[in-house]
Order: C-alpha cells, then sequence, then structure tokens
C-alpha cells in the first residue's frame, strides 16, 4: 500500500504482535502500523520516502498507547 504524501502518518510497533509472534511462529500477525486520516494499515516492511521524525510522548501517548512513534508527511509505502 502506497501512502502519499501530504498527509500526517505515524508508524508504529505493536510490541503485542512481536510477542504473540515469537510464541505463535505459525500465526504470525503484522508488527508495524500507520496511523493516516483514513485508517491504519500494517505490515511487517514501512518504507519512508521523505523527512521524518521519531517522538517520544509518554506524557500524551497515541490513543493506542503507543508513547514512541515515528511522524511524517511524506510518501509511506506499507507490505507484508
Amino acid at each position: 500500500m502506497i501512502l502519499k504524501e501530504g498527509i500526517v502518518k505515524r508508524i508504529h510497533i505493536n510490541q503485542h504482535n512481536i510477542k504473540h509472534n515469537n510464541k505463535n511462529p505459525d500465526d504470525r500477525k503484522p508488527v508495524m502500523t500507520v496511523k493516516h486520516s483514513r485508517g491504519n494499515a500494517k505490515g511487517d516492511f514501512v518504507q519512508i520516502n521523505g523527512p521524518s521524525f521519531v517522538i517520544y510522548s509518554p506524557d500524551k501517548p497515541l490513543s493506542c498507547g503507543a508513547k514512541v512513534w515515528i511522524e511524517t508527511e511524506g510518501e509511506v509505502i506499507i507490505s507484508d
């Protein structure tokens, strides 16, 4: 999936899915989520084409609970 340049995208790692994958190698779940204005995209590979920032915000986490994420308005490609 290609998410075009110009909209804010927040990329984070789902630690629960990493733990699940370690315990269940035959039932893998995607570990990266890209949140954007039209929803969420999930996968195991993310390419960021443009400037990006790594943000740590323990006092104001994302709605999913993430306290560290990458934010960009650049084009993002996410796939399995």
